[in-house]
């Protein structure tokens, strides 16, 4: 089976997901059986815990998706035991620097290229069935690790952060570049500082993400360029529904 980042490198791929702001597994099979590609554990914005976050893993990947965890910061207190759960990757939230994004991306790699300790007992290792060789490889070259460029300062030293060893996706969020620039997301300042990340993106062959709210918005993006992008959430898309079908009992 292919991992993110090889679907990811697929010629002419864009896949859609979104944020997984609820605590339920149950959204997993939901969100599954309607075609979503992947999903993003958000345990930024969310009151995610590690024990929910690793049930949501454990069924979108089960029902076909995959799963990547936006981390609580750029820390990497939380990395060990996200990639020993199995999950398809990491984004790290507010890099706003290329020694921000290193000193995460260490431990989520094996030595000689990292920090992170081996675990070949946990899920990611197959509950001690996978070789360790196989568990390290994987480990150092399958795992999705993104880096989250969401203010001014950090996409104007993108090529920086991009050049960090290990770092192998971006995404850039909109609303958050918006409020640092105090201008809007369609303005031309804020268009060039996401298309210069599309093309450093294209130049280092790796896939560049991004967010947005609906349908339309993604089908730009995708146009645009992007390689993933996350649609909604799953608390916003069952508030819209109930308050579309409210709105209709009550007209």
């Amino acid at each position: 089976m292919k991992s993110f980042l090889e679907q990811l490198g697929e010629p002419g791929t864009c896949r859609f997901g979104t944020w997984v702001k609820l605590t339920t597994p149950e959204t997993m099979e939901m969100l599954a059986r309607v075609g979503f590609d992947f999903i993003v554990v958000d345990m930024e914005h969310a009151p995610h815990t590690f024990e929910t976050a690793y049930r949501c893993i454990v069924q979108a990947q089960g029902l076909g998706m995959k799963a990547l965890v936006r981390l609580p910061d750029d820390q990497g207190a939380y990395v060990q035991r996200i990639l020993d759960s199995g999950a398809d990757g990491v984004l790290i939230p507010r890099v706003r620097h290329a020694e921000d994004a290193r000193a995460c991306i260490d431990g989520m790699r094996f030595s000689p290229l990292g920090s992170r300790g081996l675990g070949i007992t946990s899920r990611a290792g197959h509950w001690g069935l996978k070789s360790t060789p196989d568990y390290v490889r994987h480990g150092n070259t399958m795992v999705f690790r993104g880096v989250q460029l969401e203010d001014v300062d950090a996409l104007e030293q993108a090529a920086q952060i991009l050049s960090v060893d290990g770092v192998n996706a971006a995404f850039v969020g909109p609303g958050d570049l918006a409020l640092s620039s105090g201008k809007p997301a369609s303005h031309p300042d804020n268009v060039l500082l996401i298309d210069r990340l599309l093309e450093l993106c294209r130049q280092r062959a790796i896939p560049c993400g991004t967010a947005v709210g609906d349908a339309a918005a993604a089908r730009q993006a995708r146009d645009r360029g992007f390689s993933f992008v996350m649609v909604s959430n799953d608390a916003s898309i069952f508030a819209k529904a109930a308050a579309a079908l409210a709105q209709e009992l009550h007209s």
